[in-house]
């Protein structure tokens, strides 16, 4: 492949003038060449900016423009504070070969690039002989024709490779497109066993005449390999037996890529390494094995933390928690959470009473198998609502499989005893309980999603040890997330639950449903929409407020980035309560709107949101706060 000539091109072009240190960027016409004038801050003369003007397509033009502008260092000079004639004179030496390496990626094998130092040819200039001050830096590119794919050729092929459908002849013969096939070729093989296949040879052929590039390639296979042996380093606390445990490398089983990625995520999953690393043997091993050395860094072992959030409907709510990663030298993680919310203060509330929680959990990772956690846990809690008062204790055991990069499944039993004191009546209960959950996490991001979707499905049988009826309960709760451009994103979140089996005046009163407030319907006052039902208790009929054995909510925001840091958010939310396991026209229905506002921090953003009633009596009459960490979902 001939190189392009460096040459003074001849070309149109017009000058403005700039305020010293900016840049800007005019078009006449199409654009055939990129061009910027730049000036140090040494200089107080005026600027000025040179461009000019060619023919290309639009959608090559765009392509082409925005790949030149990516690779020029002069031009990303632009953002530094001061820099010296010395670093422009280098920058423009460099930008030759990094300004025809965008050509060849775009499919431009022929074109011609002149770079202007105050009219100058920068590769004249000595790299260490620069003025004392620059007018301008003109970056001019003429691209020449675009060339096509001829003849394509990669082998051999592992059975079942897909190459690329843009490497193929008389397609655009980008210099990515040729790359992305030989990484192909060669990964498929990979994924087969063949984990040292590497090209070992290639012929790139430009036809000018023809504005052809002819490419082909050889891929050098070696042997099949299967995983020989593991050596770890760099773990103190934590037991080797442990870490071969967790990362599971399928020693003598046929060499797979994805089992070594695998590996690293189940380690990473841990939270006891602050880094993991697989580095495989350049050395094939006796019978064809390939030995690897596991390189970890521990995480320190002890982590605490705490977070709040108040609203004027919910009161206060404050959280902590309190992790060791690696309690018993098996990277086993306990963790202590301590909860109280429904905390009145100067925003107001009106939540019942105070709840709390404590609860620790125990968690063991690779057992029984390198895919599944075992988990023990237990809580004390108490719910201090407006309809009833709980007080609980719970303890159980849990196997959490993930299943995938995406799908987690858990499964365990548990029982609890508590006490629920109504107006109405009280009584004492024990359930033995099954929770059964399966999660898909496809966002971008959990804690500031762009896009993707989550879903989580919980189905939690109960049986009535003594003093409350067996039935079973259904939660589903989905997200999805889709943005326009890097500044605009729509969110939408749908919610269902049902209480099956068990009466409405059976059930347990924290497994029914209620809509209000943050989690629901902003807005609208906590726990606002419930049911009202008659029952007998045996002082004679009474009337009974509580939550819906049934709930549908949607949750709608858009949300607008001003600045990197700020953002704006509309939100509609809307809520249905039913007192039957499924809705029915007797069912109510309660809606909120709002805006909000966003501050994007490391740990996710500072999230205020203002809502009012667009349902009921109180409709568009009051306004509710709410503040936390985190988007609402």
């Amino acid at each position: 492949m001939r190189p392009a000539p460096i040459l003074r091109a001849v070309f149109r072009s017009t000058a403005l003038p700039l305020r010293t240190g900016s840049l800007r960027a005019t078009r006449l016409g199409a654009l055939m060449l990129s061009a910027a004038v730049l000036v140090l801050p040494a200089s107080a003369q005026e600027t000025r900016l040179t461009l000019a003007a060619g023919t290309l397509d639009d959608e090559a033009e765009g392509d082409l423009g925005q790949a030149l502008e990516n690779a020029s260092l002069v031009l990303s000079l632009a953002d530094e504070e001061a820099p010296t004639t010395q670093d422009y004179v280098a920058a423009a030496r460099a930008d030759y070969r990094r300004l025809l390496t965008a050509l060849y990626a775009e499919g431009y094998y022929s074109g011609t690039i002149s770079i202007l130092v105050d009219g100058r040819e920068a590769a004249q200039l000595a790299p260490f002989d620069a003025p004392d001050s620059i007018g301008s830096i003109v970056l001019a590119v003429d691209p020449g024709p675009r060339f096509t794919f001829g003849q394509t050729q990669i082998t051999p092929l592992a059975p079942g490779t897909e190459l690329p459908e843009s490497f193929a002849s008389g397609r655009i013969a980008r210099g990515d497109e040729a790359r992305a096939a030989a990484s192909a070729a060669v990964s498929a093989w990979q994924d087969i066993g063949f984990a040292k296949a590497e090209v070992s040879g290639q012929q790139i052929t430009a036809d000018h005449p023809a504005r052809q590039l002819d490419v082909s390639a050889s891929i050098a296979t070696g042997p099949q390999l299967t995983f020989g042996a593991l050596t770890v380093e760099g773990n103190e606390d934590v037991r080797e037996g442990r870490i071969r445990a967790i990362a599971g490398l399928p020693q003598g089983q046929i060499y797979d890529p994805d089992e070594v990625a695998d590996a690293l995520t189940r380690l990473r999953r841990t939270g006891a390494f602050r880094s993991v690393a697989l580095v495989e043997s350049e050395e094939i091993g006796p019978g064809d094995t390939l030995p690897f050395t596991l390189q970890v860094t521990e995480e320190l072992p002890r982590r605490i933390g705490a977070g709040a959030e108040i609203s004027s409907t919910e009161g206060l709510a404050l959280s902590t928690y309190f992790i060791h990663r690696n309690l018993l030298g098996g990277a086993e993680r306990l963790r202590v959470d301590a909860a109280v919310s429904g905390i009145e203060g100067q925003l107001g509330g009106d939540t019942g009473g105070v709840d709390y929680s404590l609860g620790a959990t125990l968690t063991r990772p690779a057992t029984p198998r390198r895919d599944t956690d075992l988990t023990f846990s237990t809580e004390v809690s108490r719910e201090d609502e407006e309809d009833y008062l709980l007080d609980q204790f719970e303890v159980g055991a849990s196997f959490t499989r993930y299943a995938g990069d995406h799908l987690t499944l858990e499964g365990g039993v548990a029982a609890l005893i508590a006490r629920e004191e109504r107006e109405e009546r009280t009584r004492d209960y024990t359930l033995l309980t099954l929770p059964l959950t399966a999660t898909y996490e496809g966002r971008d991001n959990a804690l500031d999603p762009d896009s993707g979707l989550y879903a989580q499905l919980a189905i939690t049988p109960f049986y009535g040890v003594t003093g409350i009826d067996s039935g079973a309960r259904l939660y589903a709760d989905s997200r999805y997330y889709l943005s326009f451009g890097e500044r605009l994103t729509f969110a939408a979140r749908g919610q269902l639950g049902s209480v099956l089996g068990a009466d409405i005046e059976d059930a347990p009163a924290d497994y029914l449903f209620y809509s209000g407030g943050g989690g629901t319907v902003r807005g609208q006052d906590y726990q606002s929409l419930g049911v009202t039902y008659t029952a007998d208790f045996g002082e004679g009929p009474v009337e009974i407020r509580s939550g819906g054995r049934s709930f549908v909510g949607a949750q709608l925001e858009a949300r607008v980035g001003v600045t990197d840091s700020i953002g704006l958010v509309g939100f509609y939310d809307a809520g249905y309560v039913d007192a039957e396991s499924y809705p029915t026209s007797d069912g109510e229905y309660q809606a909120g709107a709002g805006l909000g506002l966003r501050y994007g921090t490391p740990i996710g953003p500072i999230r205020l949101d203002i809502g009012t009633p667009v349902t009921g009596d109180d409709k568009y009459g009051k306004v509710a706060v709410y503040i936390g960490i985190g988007q609402s979902f």
